[in-house]
């Protein structure tokens, strides 16, 4: 499975970095290719540390302002022109998605996700893994939009809110059994 990562790039304390390379290691141990920014740097680092050490694949998605920070060895680096193209790349060599802890431009990934699965133009999983609380505040936000009649769809069709790496790869390895 094509696993998209959407995280920050930033250097984070250990109680982000620790389940994100958890994540990454279940994500190499069961085979699975992590798709993600194409970042050698920060919290992308970490995940892409953790899968390759643990026998995944890489398949980055660079853009051209970025592309000195793109991660050397990946088994795979694409470099988009732009953001727009990137993040259009990065959904389109996906099969399912996780939105790890970041800041506006995971944000923004995350909400184009939604925003595609809302109007039913896709049908990937989408795996929010809300670690040390951080998305609590969103959390809340998304199930408000739900309840007043925001969605058109159920949040729980949209996404699926996990607070253990765990629980993330299972509830993608259940959508989207092996072919």
């Amino acid at each position: 499975m094509n696993i998209c990562v959407f995280l920050s790039a930033a250097d984070l304390d250990d109680r982000y970095t620790r389940p994100a390379r958890e994540f990454a290691e279940l994500i190499g141990k069961a085979g699975h290719t992590l798709v993600w920014g194409g970042s050698d740097s920060g919290l992308m680092k970490v995940v892409a540390d953790g899968v390759q050490e643990a026998g995944g694949r890489l398949l980055g998605v660079s853009v051209e302002f970025l592309a000195n920070k793109a991660r050397p060895g990946a088994d795979e680096m694409v470099v988009a022109a732009d953001l727009a193209e990137r993040k259009r790349l990065l959904l389109a060599k996906a099969d399912a998605v996780v939105i790890m802890v970041g800041g506006t431009g995971t944000l923004d990934e995350a909400t184009e996700i939604l925003e595609l699965k809302k109007h039913g133009r896709t049908e990937k999983p989408v795996v929010l893994l809300n670690t040390a609380g951080f998305y609590d505040g969103l959390q809340q936000q998304f199930r408000r939009m739900d309840e007043e009649g925001f969605l058109p769809r159920p949040l729980s069709e949209l996404m699926f809110f996990a607070t253990e790496p765990a629980a993330a790869l299972a509830y993608l390895e259940e959508s989207l059994p092996a072919r």
